[in-house]
Parts: structure tokens; sequence; C-alpha cells
């Protein structure tokens, strides 16, 4: 393939518009925001669940207060009628006996049922002060990735107009070059990442390695518009003054 020495140059332009285009690619895919999102999220979800189960905790604290508070009621209610039918002292002496008897007992499961009542309340409100705990760090975390979205965001239209600012450069440049020169050198940049290098003494700008006596001679004994490839890396070669 020939093309003039001028325009092979300017290979070297596109070649820069490209190598920014995937620095910007490669920022994007990079941002450390990614991948404090994708911790955030882990948190996120680990304290959900923490949350869950706190919540369980306290509504069956709660379910299980208000069945003690039941039972006490009932105690209550029936103390309540033992302790009018006492008052009123009516009935055999063996009846009035065992009302008092029973009011005693009353009393005591009211006593057991109070104190349990108690603890459970004591532990209910432990629960609750995790639970609160637990909703506080959710409350915090989701403000964390918001703000940690918003910064996404901003570096990621930062880099979409960065991109469009370099591919409106690159479409006219490209269009002005030939087609066929254009055709090569984008099939070696996807398969390499990089179409074109300058050649500098006898180093490739591409693979960055030395080329032999025998592929110098060879370059130099072609002609100014053949475009030439790395024998290494098989990109092509822009020539400066040293490789003509």
């Amino acid at each position: 393939m020939k093309a003039d020495p001028k325009v092979q140059h300017r290979l070297l332009d596109l070649a820069a518009i490209d190598t920014a285009l995937a620095q910007l690619a490669h920022r994007r895919r990079a941002l450390p925001e990614l991948a404090e999102l994708e911790a955030l999220a882990r948190e996120l979800s680990a304290l959900e669940d923490e949350r869950v189960r706190a919540q369980v905790t306290v509504d069956d604290l709660d379910r299980d207060i208000a069945r003690l508070d039941k039972d006490v009621e009932q105690v209550r209610a029936r103390k309540a009628k033992d302790e009018a039918r006492l008052a009123a002292g009516t009935g055999p002496a063996r009846e009035l006996e065992a009302l008092q008897h029973e009011l005693a007992s009353l009393n005591r499961r009211q006593s057991d049922l109070e104190d349990a009542e108690l603890e459970l309340m004591e532990q209910r409100e432990t629960a609750q002060g995790v639970l609160d705990g637990v909703q506080r760090r959710l409350t915090e975390t989701r403000e964390k990735r918001e703000a940690t979205e918003q910064r996404r965001d901003a570096s990621l239209a930062e880099i979409a107009k960065e991109e469009e600012f370099r591919r409106t450069a690159r479409q006219p440049l490209a269009g002005d070059l030939p087609a066929d020169l254009v055709q090569l050198y984008d099939k070696i940049r996807a398969d390499t990442g990089l179409g074109a290098a300058l050649l500098t003494g006898s180093r490739c700008g591409g693979c960055r390695l030395d080329l032999s006596g025998a592929d110098l001679a060879r370059i130099r004994k072609s002609a100014p518009d053949d475009v030439v490839r790395c024998e290494e890396c098989r990109r092509i070669m822009v020539r400066g003054t040293e490789g003509r």
C-alpha cells in the first residue's frame, strides 16, 4: 500500500485521538465511584437484612407484651369481681374463705405477669435502640450513596463531553485520509489497540522494540510513500527523517 508521507503523518493525529478516546473509555470503566457504589450496595443489603432482623425482634416483643398485658387485664378483672363478692360478705363462710385464697393467688399471678411484662418492656427498649441505630446507619449510607451517584454522574458527563469533542475532531480527519489507509489502520487498531506509531531511530513507537538491522535496511530502501509495518506488532510505522 502507498500513501503520501504527509498523509501517513496524519495517521499519528488520528492515533492520538483514538488513544485519548481509549483512555476516556478506560477512565469510565475505572471510575472510583463505581467501586464505591458496589461496596455501598453490599453494605446497604447487609444493613437491610440487619434492619429486618431488628424489626422482627421488636415486633415479637410487642406481641409478647400485648399478650401479657391482656393476661394482666384478665387477672385484674377477675380480682375486681372477687373483691366485690368478698366486700358484699354474702354467701357461706367457706366460699368467702375460698375467695380470699383465690385473691391471694390472683395477686401473685398479677405480680408475676407484671414483672415479666416489665422485663419484656426493658428488652423491647433495648431492641428499639438497636433498630433505631440500624435505621440511622441505613439513612447515612443511602445519603452517602446518593452523593456518590452525583459524583459518578458528574464524572460521566465530563467524560461524555470530552468524548464528543474527540469524535467531532476525528470524523473530518479520518474522512480526509484515503479510505483504504483508514481501513487498514482501523483493522490494526481493532486488533492491537493502536493502529499507527512513529518510528523513532530504530524503535517502533507501537511495541517499543528496536528493529533489526535487516528491517531497518528494508525500510530505508522502501519508497517514501510506501506504508511500512512493524514486523513485531504489525502496526503502521510512520517514518520521520531518520526512517527515510
